[in-house]
């Protein structure tokens, strides 16, 4: 076994791995066995097909692919390592030389972590931000909870209005020709919710129960059914019936109803408490991400667009996740949005390389202040994961590897890298 590395311009590296020429053969001879039953060859018994037999007759390549499959899956991890390189993406594989009785020789192309030369990362400057809670958005968060705990009452003695829920009938057509999909009974809409295209919700306003209505619209050009985008379409539509909110009245048996506390007073402080949290959480997370675009400005770095690539994908599967979790999955929400992969993929690359971005320059500087992360603070966290799946924190420590527990100590790394460029700051 041999390994040659070759450094390419942009990040990126060839690792060039030559098989000894038995080893090729000993894989040959396993892809025979494995799929030997599969030959049928008159005058043998089927799976007794000699491997000179079945190569003679089909060439020796018959076995090449499977055995080369075999060759690249045990060796590229193992030689990946040898290499001592930081790898940062799949490799593009390309088999050199695949020949019986010849060394197996095949490369593969990564892409590998970029040199990064910083600029200044102490002292830089950035804007100070007040952060204060005005009494309207603690009165705006109490009208939400209060809206929350509601409920719904029938009315009959007057029109529809905006943020009422009707029960509609419906039916959509085209030139006077019914469509598929337009046709509803009994279905709730709340008017103002947006939920139905153009102005439909505004045409239903002011009328009453029983009232038949047309409500003329537009579909949209980028419409998901292309057979509607951009049509004009009339509904015929029945209000059977109108709901409105009964809010409960904002006092101290309210508060005491939603919260830990016995008065309304009391809450409101502790509505106000959390706005602030919140707002000082979004304002330290603001100043930290204008700090590192500073950074990053002044600093310099070749990604390669495959470790690019990668970080899409990573995304996009992160995405597709917490689509998951919501009932919708990934090739649905393309069909909604009208939107290709390639579209998404490409919308989310500016994101991807900031990620990237970022993360080097921290790692950067963390190697240059020798920021490292402490036994100890890799024990809390994973006494946190511990907790997090009810596990005992000893049971977790046996069960990650040698390797997670490195990728965690460099996370941890970089987050105190990120909380000392902060703290190096300076507010203007």
């Amino acid at each position: 076994m041999s390994l040659t590395v070759e450094k390419l311009e942009h990040s990126m590296a060839k690792l060039t791995i030559t098989v000894p020429a038995e080893d090729f053969d000993k894989a040959t001879k396993a892809a025979y066995n494995k799929n030997k039953g599969k030959f049928n060859v008159p005058g043998f018994r089927k799976g007794k097909v000699p491997q000179s037999f079945i190569e003679k007759m089909y060439g020796p390549e018959v076995f090449y692919e499977e055995a080369a499959n075999t060759l690249i899956n045990e060796k590229y991890p193992k030689e990946a390592v040898a290499s001592e390189l930081e790898i940062t993406s799949r490799p593009v594989i390309d088999v050199e030389q695949i020949e019986k009785g010849k060394d197996f020789i095949f490369t593969a192309e990564v892409a590998v972590k970029p040199e990064v030369t910083l600029g200044e990362y102490k002292g830089i400057e950035v804007e100070k931000v007040e952060v204060e809670v005005t009494d309207d958005e603690v009165m705006e968060e109490i009208l939400k909870e209060q809206k929350k705990n509601s409920r719904m009452v029938d009315v009959t003695d007057r029109a529809a209005k905006l943020d009422d829920e009707v029960v509609l009938d419906f039916e959509g057509f085209i030139d006077g020709v019914p469509f598929e999909g337009g046709k509803g009974e009994n279905y709730k809409l709340v008017l103002g919710s947006h939920s139905f295209i153009d102005t439909f919700e505004d045409q239903l306003v002011g009328k009453n129960i029983d009232e038949d209505v047309e409500v003329h619209v537009t579909f949209p050009e980028n419409y998901q059914a292309e057979e509607l985008a951009g049509k004009p379409a009339v509904f015929k539509c029945v209000i059977k019936g109108i709901k409105e909110a009964d809010l409960p009245e904002l006092n101290d048996e309210f508060a005491a109803e939603v919260s830990d506390f016995d008065t309304l007073g009391e809450y409101k402080e502790d509505v106000k408490n959390t706005l602030l949290a919140k707002k000082k959480k979004a304002a330290d997370n603001e100043k930290e991400y204008k700090i590192l675009d500073k950074i990053i400005e002044g600093a310099s770095m070749d990604i390669a667009e495959a470790m690019i690539k990668e970080t899409q994908e990573r995304m996009k599967e992160d995405f597709a996740q917490n689509l998951q979790y919501q009932g919708i999955n990934f090739e649905q929400y393309l069909q909604i949005c009208n939107v290709t992969e390639e579209a998404f993929m490409e919308k989310i690359k500016p994101d991807a390389e900031k990620r990237l971005q970022s993360r080097l320059v921290l790692e950067a500087v963390a190697d240059a202040e020798n920021i490292e992360a402490t036994d100890e603070e890799l024990d809390a966290e994973l006494d946190k994961m511990a907790k997090q799946y009810q596990m005992q924190l000893e049971d977790i420590k046996e069960f990650m590897g040698d390797a997670e527990k490195k990728s965690m100590k460099k996370d941890i790394a970089v987050k105190k890298a990120a909380d000392f460029v902060v703290e190096n700051a300076k507010e203007v």
